[in-house]
């Protein structure tokens, strides 16, 4: 998932960098979270809710989103095409009924709200693919293809007589006319040989913002020798919060179930873009593989202790929003040999150590609430470009200006130039991105190619 061409090189600063070359890019490893932007969120984008919603009802039909509504429809607007939720494991079902018992307190007290999980995994048969059966294999891949991945829509759009998929190449930049009109593509075979170029009246890039960036920043450099910075870059910080479910201590582990998060906890803030996303795993069969070697025992002790803890083990993945700043940013230097590589800066705001402070304090105090101890020393605050949900490169702007996009993607550049990918994200909602990605391509085919 992870092999990089050798071409791609990059030099992080306070970044720490993913990308994916594999055929359906990063989400073939995603967990299947799928959260809408509310209207709040998307205060600082050329459209709202009333335009992006029927656009994740589209993307829900086609590949099966589950969810209800519950708390969290106050931070999750509801979609059509939504399926019922999946089966709770145990832990999940104990939490979400203690949140129940407590839920006065923790609104009132925390403005901290839990409710069922938005995820990309079906609950009941779809176009071919079958529901989740609970076999606890999501970790090595569905065996139903009940878990969404996009390699499900490769394989769809290859069936399709007008599509025509290259493997095997990597792009490396486009080459455009005197008028800023894109011409070809370029990319190298990865076996090597002669560069292919592919003649093109449209150019829609979503190969990811550092991936789409880069293919950007070199076509120019190509050109002109002009080694622009693109600004803006974003990602959500986020904290991984492991706890124990007192309750459970002790208690039977039953492996056959979802392996990933079902559940999910919003918490409130003076503004918008200050709201906290959590989603809330129970520690299952697919994730218990680092947690035995790192406890501070012998190997036989450790494994005896862990059988006894292991229904009652919780991961709480505490994400944040993020904005644009001019001092992250994605540029292309020369590196030795003579080729580029992608320079990659980020900086933190000034005020990101008392909010990651304070949202710790409020996690612990929520899980407490539902009998769960959250040991501070196990509490990992996970470094930048670790979620990789990156965005804001380019972004969607009202009016023509250079290094962005219309509202409807098309760059401000280059004529016929698309972006459908994170970098045109003005600003990034503490909430997983992918959901909005495949809803803004809907809604950017949609008005661009009717």
């Amino acid at each position: 998932m992870f092999t990089r061409p050798g071409a791609f090189e990059w030099r992080p600063r306070g970044f720490a960098p993913l990308a994916s070359f594999a055929q359906g890019g990063l989400a073939e490893v995603w967990t299947g979270g799928s959260y809408p932007f509310n209207d709040a969120e998307l205060a600082d984008f050329p459209f709202g809710y009333d335009e992006l919603g029927p656009c994740y009802g589209e993307v829900a039909r086609r590949i099966g989103i589950t969810g209800a509504a519950d708390d969290l429809s106050r931070f999750f607007p509801l979609h059509e095409h939504l399926l019922e939720p999946l089966k709770l494991d145990e832990h999940s079902a104990r939490l979400l009924a203690d949140y129940e018992r407590h839920r006065s307190y923790l609104n009132r007290r925390l403005n901290a709200f839990m409710g069922r999980a938005r995820l990309a995994v079906l609950s009941r048969d779809l176009d071919g693919r079958r529901a989740c059966s609970y076999s606890g294999r999501c970790l090595w891949g569905c065996p139903s293809g009940a878990l969404y991945t996009p390699s499900l829509t490769l394989e769809a759009c290859r069936r399709h007589p007008g599509f025509e998929y290259l493997g095997g190449v990597y792009v490396t930049h486009f080459r455009f006319t005197s008028g800023n009109r894109v011409r070809h593509v370029v990319a190298r075979p990865l076996g090597g040989g002669a560069e292919i170029e592919i003649e093109t009246p449209v150019l829609a890039l979503a190969a990811g913002t550092l991936c789409s960036a880069r293919i950007f920043l070199e076509s120019i450099w190509r050109d002109s020798g002009e080694l622009l910075p693109l600004r803006g870059l974003m990602d959500n910080r986020q904290i991984l919060m492991p706890f124990v479910n007192l309750h459970l201590v002790g208690r039977r582990f039953d492996p056959k179930t979802y392996q990933y998060h079902q559940l999910a906890i919003g918490m409130a803030k003076h503004a918008p873009l200050d709201y906290v996303h959590g989603l809330v795993t129970t520690l299952k069969t697919a994730m218990i593989h680092p947690v035995v070697p790192s406890l501070p025992l012998a190997l036989r002790s450790a494994i005896s202790i862990f059988r006894n803890l292991h229904a009652a083990l919780g991961l709480v993945n505490i994400n944040f929003s993020d904005y644009r700043r001019e001092e992250n940013l994605l540029a292309l230097e020369r590196a030795p040999g003579g080729q580029t590589r992608l320079l990659i800066e980020y900086s933190p705001p000034p005020d990101e150590a008392a909010k990651l402070k304070g949202a710790m304090r409020d996690f612990r105090r929520f899980l407490l609430r539902l009998g769960c101890l959250a040991p501070p020393p196990m509490t990992h605050i996970r470094p930048m470009g670790a979620s990789v949900h990156y965005a804001g490169v380019l972004p969607m702007s009202r009016r023509p200006q250079p290094l962005t996009t219309s509202p409807d993607g098309r760059s401000h550049d280059f004529d016929n130039l698309y972006f459908v990918d994170g970098t045109t994200f003005p600003v990034l909602p503490a909430k997983n991105l992918t959901f909005t990605l495949m809803a803004n391509a809907v809604r950017i085919a949609r008005r661009a190619f009717g």
